[in-house]
């Protein structure tokens, strides 16, 4: 499979601007002048229109022409002409109801496998795992199911932060996910920090960034990987 999809933890670290993180991490994935399209499905709280604006202007380094899924008439066609595809964070339910109603879930997977560039951060992040279930996000709507794009072969988990708050009395984020290796001890999952991104070429798959990311997998909890780590073994 010729897969070139790079999965970026966030849209921001820290106070940086929105997306300029990411703007050298996404180049190697394009070449200037090509028509990449955008699915903002996961935006819940903006319009498509301004969160497409607000991608565009962001990636303008990159030179490339950004369009929206939204904006055309038949969503299949768009993405079988685009060069490459963007997906937005927002919230990781909705997005996956959006992409099996308008039944796009094949399709997506169907090019990314014959080597469309593919681009997630945040919610587009966790759809390219092999399901749903370590998101962070609520379930404000139910999806047809939580079986996600397979891009990667393991659960993925954005955002990681195990911090907890003095006086909050909830379960951290490895509590959480020690739930999820409880009742499913044979799926891996990665969990990777702000400011990282997992790229996937071919079958190699690299951690990007100097920040440490953890495996949780049956027993294993927590298991820090270093940054700039290759993962292909969990191919």
């Amino acid at each position: 499979m010729a897969i070139n999809a790079l999965m970026l933890s966030a849209s921001r670290v820290g106070d940086s601007a929105y997306l300029t993180h990411t703007v050298e991490l996404i180049r190697p994935l394009t070449q200037p002048g090509q028509q990449w399209l955008f699915i903002p499905y996961a935006g819940v709280s903006m319009s498509y229109d301004e969160y497409l604006t607000k991608v565009q202007a962001a990636l303008e380094p990159l030179n490339i022409n950004i369009s929206s899924i939204h904006q055309f008439a038949d969503p299949k066609q768009a993405i079988q002409d685009a060069a490459g595809i963007l997906v937005g964070g927002g919230n990781t339910f909705q997005l996956l109801n959006e992409l099996y109603r308008y039944d796009l879930m094949h399709l997506i997977r169907e090019r990314v496998e014959n080597s469309m560039p593919y681009v997630g951060w945040s919610a587009g992040s966790n759809i390219t795992g092999s399901s749903i279930r370590t998101t962070n996000d609520m379930p404000i709507v139910e999806p047809p199911s939580f079986t996600a794009l397979g891009i990667l072969p393991f659960q993925l988990n954005p955002h990681y932060t195990n911090y907890q708050m003095p006086g909050h009395n909830g379960e951290t984020r490895a509590q959480r996910l020690l739930e999820f290796t409880i009742v499913d001890p044979l799926t891996p999952v990665i969990a990777i920090q702000e400011g990282s991104a997992l790229w996937r070429k071919g079958e190699t798959l690299q951690l990007i960034g100097d920040e440490t990311a953890y495996l949780f997998h049956g027993k294993q909890q927590e298991i820090e990987i270093a940054g700039n780590s290759d993962l292909s073994d969990y191919l």
